[in-house]
């Protein structure tokens, strides 16, 4: 699926509204509490405004300075096509680099992280505004897995790793045991 401008501002802002209104129904304990070594709620957020900033940063650039990492001589690759790719490397043992690890998030942090993660989406979507379809094919950024995408590309992954981490999430709120084990570990 090839997203155009309308469709990636649209999917984009979905995936950053739908991480946040899953992290507000969480009780404290749940924001906070780290699943068997796992990042907690706190630390996924925080994780997700560490890898949405450089991206926005990058956009704002004047598209000569972009020229840096080159550009590209092909058209982007579809949605599923990345997010494939992506996954493919994630199964091969790729993680995130230490410069996108989250710190230690408490609890009185969420409304702040909140607000810094959804600055983040407010700023890709002002900042989509002045790329032509054109040049979200034509320029590229480096990306710590996926090595140089275009631009179109990087906000298909800035989509996909909302929505991947919104997965996780859900999927440790399905495991009840999983907190109940990890309470009993903290217990005892």
């Amino acid at each position: 699926m090839y997203l155009n401008q309308h469709e990636i501002r649209t999917h984009l802002s979905k995936s950053f509204d739908d991480f946040v209104a899953f992290i507000q129904t969480l009780p404290d304990q749940r924001f906070t509490a780290t699943p068997y070594g796992k990042w907690s709620a706190g630390q996924q957020l925080h994780h997700l405004i560490k890898c949405a900033r450089p991206v926005g940063n990058a956009m704002s650039y004047p598209k000569l300075v972009l020229r840096y990492f080159g550009t590209s001589q092909q058209p982007s690759r579809s949605y599923n096509t990345l997010v494939e790719a992506y996954q493919h490397l994630l199964d091969n043992g790729a993680t995130a680099t230490r410069a996108y690890w989250p710190g230690i998030v408490y609890n009185a942090q969420r409304p702040v992280l909140i607000q810094a993660f959804l600055k983040q989406r407010d700023k890709l979507q002002d900042l989509l505004s002045g790329w032509s379809e054109q040049d979200l094919d034509k320029y590229r950024l480096p990306h710590p897995i996926l090595g140089k995408i275009t631009v179109r590309e990087m906000l298909y992954f800035t989509t996909y790793h909302n929505e991947h981490h919104l997965q996780q999430l859900r999927y440790n709120e399905l495991q009840s045991h999983t907190w109940e084990n990890q309470l009993q570990q903290l217990i005892f």
